[in-house]
């Protein structure tokens, strides 16, 4: 995917501004039916299944015309949920003032907390876990995403 990955942003980032989308993330992965491109959709209040249909048959035709992936692919196109994955600096953006669970390495030791992300800077974000904030380097983190959890509320924290 890696040679046609930043045309594929480029396209499908300009049909979801037509439309008033944004493009939250692309993956490519490999099924039993063959390669899948899927491309996550989200928006200010979140995203319906109508918009992901409309949003499918656009890039599906731009993609057609274009025609610079050369093998066979099927195409998702999907919100990327209540539970969103958090990889790029602007999945963290948006998810300030969300819950959020992060897995990260302390030291020798890998740590998980969930806690409410109060603040996200060049090499570090700020959580706020009890009555704590937490100070997480970016480069520490192995994997974080918003969570949803009847347990934890953020009145709470």
């Amino acid at each position: 995917m890696e040679k046609y990955r930043s045309k594929l942003e480029e396209v499908g980032k300009r049909v979801a501004a037509e439309l008033n989308l944004a493009v939250y993330d692309i993956e490519e992965k490999t099924t039993a039916k063959g390669k899948v491109i899927v491309v996550f959709l989200t928006k200010i209040g979140g995203i319906n299944l109508d918009e992901c249909a409309v949003f499918s048959r656009k890039l599906s035709a731009e993609l057609d015309l274009l025609d610079f992936i050369t093998e066979k692919y099927y195409l998702e196109v999907s919100s990327p949920g209540i539970e969103r994955p958090l990889k790029l600096k602007t999945h963290y953006l948006s998810a300030i003032n969300e819950l959020v669970e992060i897995q990260w390495n302390k030291d020798a030791e890998r740590l998980t907390t969930q806690g409410l992300l109060l603040e996200v800077n060049p090499d570090y974000i700020v959580v706020k876990v009890k009555e704590e904030n937490v100070e997480i380097q970016m480069s520490a983190i192995h994997k974080a995403r918003t969570c949803f959890s009847k347990s934890l509320k953020r009145e709470q924290l």
